[in-house]
C-alpha cells in the first residue's frame, strides 16, 4: 500500500469516527430545554427542563412539591414527589428532569439547583 493510500484510509477512518461521535452526542448537546420548548413538544419524552421558579408558585403538601418554571414567555407546572432542598427558591433558576404528561404537568424525579455558574443535583435534606 502506498503512502498516499494509507493517508487516504486514515482520513476516511478519522471522518467516520468524528461522525459517530457527533451522532452520539447530538441528544446531549442541549443541557436543558426551556418551558416554551417543552410545552410545545410531545408528552412522555424524558427531558431536562430549565427556567426560573415563578414567585408565589412554590407549595408543598402531602409529600409533593409543586411549582412553576418560566422562561419569560411560557410557564410549565412541575410536580416533584419530595420536599425540595433549601437551595431551590422562588425567583431562582432550577433545572428538573422528568417528562411532560398528557395534561401538561411536568412530572419530575430530579431537581438541580444553580450554584454559581453550574447546575448540580440538589442533595436531599439540604
Amino acid at each position: 500500500m502506498t503512502r498516499r493510500a494509507r493517508l487516504a484510509l486514515l482520513l476516511i477512518a478519522g471522518a467516520a469516527v468524528a461522525l459517530l461521535v457527533a451522532a452520539g452526542l447530538q441528544d446531549t448537546l442541549t443541557f436543558y430545554r426551556s418551558p416554551s420548548e417543552v410545552s410545545s413538544g410531545p408528552a412522555g419524552d424524558r427531558v431536562r427542563l430549565g427556567g426560573q421558579v415563578v414567585p408565589g408558585s412554590l407549595s408543598t403538601a402531602g409529600g409533593w412539591t409543586q411549582f412553576r418554571l418560566s422562561d419569560g414567555a411560557t410557564e410549565v407546572t412541575v410536580r416533584q414527589p419530595a420536599h425540595l432542598p433549601g437551595t431551590v427558591r422562588e425567583g431562582q433558576e432550577a433545572v428538573v428532569e422528568g417528562a411532560l404528561d398528557a395534561d401538561g404537568m411536568f412530572r419530575s424525579d430530579t431537581v438541580m439547583a444553580k450554584h454559581g455558574n453550574e447546575y448540580r443535583p440538589a442533595e436531599a435534606g439540604s
